[in-house]
């Protein structure tokens, strides 16, 4: 059975499930998808980006003859950010595959497609499947495919500097957690551009799985030590293909990408926002936005949303989901400078305009979020957990078993509210909230949890987590015993 699905965002999988033929399967069935609806460049092109993962460049060089089988023209743009890719293909009226795993390990990469107006829809997903089973290729060429190529990240700077401006962020030192993000280089060569400081900070040669939204440990404490042994205003990185951001303030401590978010789009002055049921409850608060769109997770329905709220009479529609990434759903123009749309996942323009809010107002990044008043949000995930399991889990707690839903939270005065729109988000009856979830990427199972004080929220966490391994064991035994009678039976019958 194969690990590959469509997720939240592209096609994902092992490498050892990918490379190759369903690689170049996949993206033959996506050309001829683009080539039934007349959707190539004007010559035909197909851009194709890579991440920096060690099997990125193979994955690409079968992209690109997989396009030229197709009778199209790959492009390669090399290594570059996922957001830079898309920003080329809208420029040049072309589509674009990007091959990258975003933030699961190195062991596992992706694809993710791209039509020229901007990153494809489920409904696209749907049809590329389609493509793939009535192609059923089953020969992969090994002959490489010639490519014309050409630098995305030129445009990629110059809309951030165009807009922005070259002082906007003087005075500034900002480190750079480097480790291993496409977009490593071009994040301190805009700092630079714009006025501040940079410091290059945890350069890594092999791959690093960072994760915005469960951070690693480890990722914590090289922050608040970088921010300890020097003078920084903020921390700033990625993962590794750049459309997910980080931001920390002058003592190291990580902003929640929801927040990130929310400051981005404040400092837009965006009057409608569109985000999945895991950012935070807060958004919700009377002054802050005229309109907010809750979406399932996955930036295709966020995607949908913005789309939607355009259609309902928004002005401004700027969408992020919790683990902080930006999708600018309508062109902003300030001071005489635009800054057109990009319907996908963008690292650098939440980094850009939470550094420049803080800057404007005189404020250090640390008040600036404490200022939000949000709640407390932290997320943690338990890996190796395949969907069903964690279907399972959500399905004792919500309809299944009431008596065990009461028990396990008796203690913060049971569950005062569910949500199904993605998983399970349940409202505890002392006003906390904890919300499972399997992830679309990886088989992992997602713990979120919201309360006011942090100490609250951490030991809710870890109540969190303790309850789904429990319950995923005894899920387990479950299983084990019902093999135990159907091997005794199967016995009993030879008899």
């Amino acid at each position: 059975m194969t690990s590959l699905k469509f997720g939240t965002s592209g096609l994902r999988g092992l490498v050892t499930d990918l490379v190759g033929l369903p690689v170049y399967s996949h993206a033959r069935a996506f050309c001829a998808m683009i080539d039934e609806d007349g959707a190539a460049g004007p010559g035909g092109e197909v851009l194709i980006g890579q991440d920096l993962r060690s099997s990125s460049p193979l994955i690409a060089a079968q992209c690109a003859r997989a396009i030229a089988d197709a009778g199209l023209v790959p492009v390669d743009c090399g290594d570059v950010p996922t957001p830079a890719l898309a920003l080329a293909a809208v420029q040049v009226t072309a589509p674009a595959i990007m091959v990258t795993g975003s933030h699961i390990p190195d062991d596992r990469n992706g694809l993710k497609f791209y039509r020229s107006q901007g990153e494809i829809d489920k409904a696209d997903e749907a049809r590329i499947l389609a493509w793939h089973e009535n192609l059923a290729l089953s020969a992969l060429p090994t002959e490489p495919a010639p490519a014309r190529v050409y630098d995305a990240l030129v445009a990629y700077r110059a809309r951030y500097l165009d807009f922005f401006g070259p002082d906007a962020l003087r005075g500034l030192t900002v480190g750079v957690y480097q480790h291993s993000s496409v977009g490593r280089d071009v994040i301190c060569d805009l700092l630079a551009a714009l006025g501040a400081q940079p410091v290059a900070l945890g350069r890594a040669e092999r791959f690093i799985p960072v994760d915005t939204e469960a951070l690693r440990p480890e990722d914590a404490t090289l922050a608040r030590d970088w921010a300890s042994s020097q003078p920084l205003d903020a921390i700033v990185s990625t993962d590794g293909d750049a459309d997910r951001p980080l931001v920390a303030d002058e003592s190291g401590l990580f902003l929640r990408g929801d927040l990130v978010g929310a400051l981005t789009a404040a400092f837009l002055g965006a009057d409608a926002i569109v985000t999945p049921v895991t950012s935070n409850s807060a958004l919700e608060r009377p002054g802050l936005f005229r309109q907010v769109v809750r979406t399932r997770v996955g930036s295709p329905y966020v995607i949908a949303g913005m789309a939607a709220a355009r259609a309902e009479g928004a002005r401004l529609v700027v969408g992020f989901e919790a683990n902080g990434g930006v999708l600018l759903g309508s062109d902003v123009n300030r001071e005489g400078r635009k800054l057109a749309a990009l319907p996908t996942r963008d690292a650098m323009l939440p980094i850009l305009a939470t550094l420049t809010s803080a800057v404007r107002a005189k404020k250090p990044l640390s008040q600036l979020a404490a200022e939000q008043k949000f709640a407390v949000a932290l997320s943690n995930r338990l890996q190796e957990v395949p969907q069903e399991k964690t279907a399972a889990l959500i399905a004792r707690l919500d309809a299944g078993d009431s008596a065990y839903r009461d028990a396990v939270f008796a203690a913060r005065g049971g569950v005062a509210a569910r949500d199904r729109r993605d998983g399970l988000r349940l409202t505890l009856g002392d006003g906390t909230t904890v919300y499972f979830r399997a992830s679309g990427n990886a088989p992992e199972l997602r713990v979120y949890v919201e309360a006011v004080e942090r100490s609250d929220a951490e030991a809710l966490l870890i109540d969190g987590l303790n309850i789904a391994q429990t319950a995923l064991a005894e899920y387990d035994q479950s299983l084990s015993g019902e093999n135990e009678i159907v091997t005794q039976q199967s016995t009993n019958c030879m008899k």
